[in-house]
């Protein structure tokens, strides 16, 4: 049931997409009077067509895509009674309207998306900090559990989200960042040096890497007799680190303990306001033909001190407008910035992500509800029109980069140098393709 879940929400989601990217294509290609053959979404054979005035409307065998199929002369002979609506004979600024147009309708979607639960109600969680991690980069700039981060770098912050976007932004930079918190009611101004992070530290996860997270992650019940029990770990005891690494929660507890079976395994703890060192060895055991390791001991995260940092809000539709247009801009830019980053070599590679990694994103999503489902769909959508504006040929941004060309220069570019670039972009395609399904892999065999 969970696969079918997974693939039917990244069906959805890569066809509402791939159809919203099109349109834009086809709508501004019919207003500047050209002729559309094909609207297709997937690639190669056809599966399901149907014939709506001049357009063969079609879903075709590979979903990954999509394509509109216009009157070219490059492409077949065209009738003299129709040159003028063929696309290769419009002027460079309509040539450039109708190749912006699906990017712009991706971008469009997610503004409309977001302008919808910004109304209805979006749920924030407060970036108050639960646990600080003595000796780490959070540690070492002044930060204290029970700080909530109010400004970063002059920008006003409201929620955890907001928080962590703003760091990731500024990690890839490697900048030392000025922080403003609230401590028990007072105003404090700290520094925060992320210049010496290595690259695989900028990610989802970069909080836990600096050692400030908002739960907090406690002992339960410790059997008697156990690995646990015989390393003196204590209900109630706050776990910080496993082996020298932060613990966001208890899933990431249990898999450091299973990675270590059998292995004399460093634990730190905040018991009674001190810091203590433990050391445990997980008992070594089999299960479903695998040895993992287990210490006897029952982890949680404290669910009244989290509940206590949610909050909705709602807001009319003016300003839920103008926060879904700055939200879309905010994500579209941190992403360029993100990969101008990677290019430079400041944010590692691994950080791409295929198709196996959306569809389980897509599937974990709409588990979690309607929203979050709603939210990952902004997000993909966004990031497919960024990535389509790209000057790459083959891709949209690369057809407006020849036609900004053509319109500087006065004549189009020449066929050999677009056969180049096609066969140029063709190849940074694919291998951006294989490092991301490299790196979805990696993932699904370390997890």
């Amino acid at each position: 049931m969970s696969l079918l879940i997974t693939l039917a929400a990244f069906a959805l989601a890569i066809g509402v997409l791939v159809s919203i990217h099109e349109y834009g294509h086809y709508w501004v290609a019919k207003r500047c009077g050209v002729k559309v053959l094909t609207f297709s979404i997937g690639f190669g054979k056809p599966l399901l067509t149907w014939q709506r005035g001049e357009t063969q409307w079609q879903l075709a065998a590979i979903p990954l895509g999509g394509y509109v199929k216009m009157l070219d002369e490059r492409e077949a002979p065209v009738a003299d009674h129709e040159l003028h609506r063929a696309f290769n004979q419009q002027t460079p600024l309509r040539r450039m309207a109708i190749v912006v147009a699906g990017p712009l309708a991706n971008f469009l979607l997610a503004i409309l998306v977001y302008w919808g639960i910004f109304m209805t109600g979006v749920d924030i969680t407060l970036p108050r900090l639960g646990t600080v991690v003595p000796g780490s980069v959070a540690a070492t700039a002044g930060l204290q559990a029970g700080d909530t981060i109010q400004v970063i770098d002059g920008e006003q912050l409201g929620s955890w989200a907001e928080v962590q976007l703003a760091l990731i932004d500024r990690a890839a930079a490697r900048a030392q960042v000025a922080l403003e918190v609230d401590r028990r009611g007072e105003r404090q101004t700290l520094v925060l040096d992320l210049s010496r992070l290595g690259n695989e530290a900028v990610d989802g996860r970069l909080t836990q890497h600096i050692g400030m997270l908002l739960g907090v992650l406690r002992v339960g019940e410790v059997r008697a007799g156990s690995a646990a029990a015989l390393a003196g770990l204590q209900g109630d005891d706050q776990l910080l680190q496993v082996e020298g690494k932060p613990i966001a929660g208890p899933g990431a507890f249990v898999a450091a303990i299973q990675a270590r079976a059998g292995l004399p395994t460093r634990l730190e703890v905040l018991r009674g306001g001190q810091v203590r060192q433990l050391l445990v060895t997980p008992q070594a055991i089999v299960e479903n033909g695998r040895t993992i390791g287990r210490i006897g001991a029952g982890v949680g995260m404290d669910i009244a001190a989290l509940q206590s940092l949610q909050q909705q809000k709602r807001y009319g539709p003016v300003e839920a407008a103008g926060r879904a247009l700055k939200q879309t801009w905010a994500t579209s830019a941190l992403s360029l910035r993100m990969m101008w980053r990677m290019l430079q070599g400041n944010v590692s590679v691994k950080q791409l992500s295929g198709p196996v990694a959306i569809a389980d994103y897509a599937g974990q999503s709409a588990k979690i509800g309607l929203r979050a489902y709603l939210e990952f769909l902004c997000l993909i959508s966004i990031s497919l029109g960024v990535l389509n504006l790209l000057p790459v040929p083959v891709l949209d941004g690369g057809h407006l980069m020849y036609y900004s060309a053509e319109l500087l220069r006065g004549r189009p570019v020449s066929e050999r140098v677009m056969e180049l670039g096609q066969r140029v972009g063709v190849g940074l395609l694919a291998a951006l393709m294989v490092v991301a399904l490299f790196n979805d892999i990696t993932r699904l065999v370390g997890g």
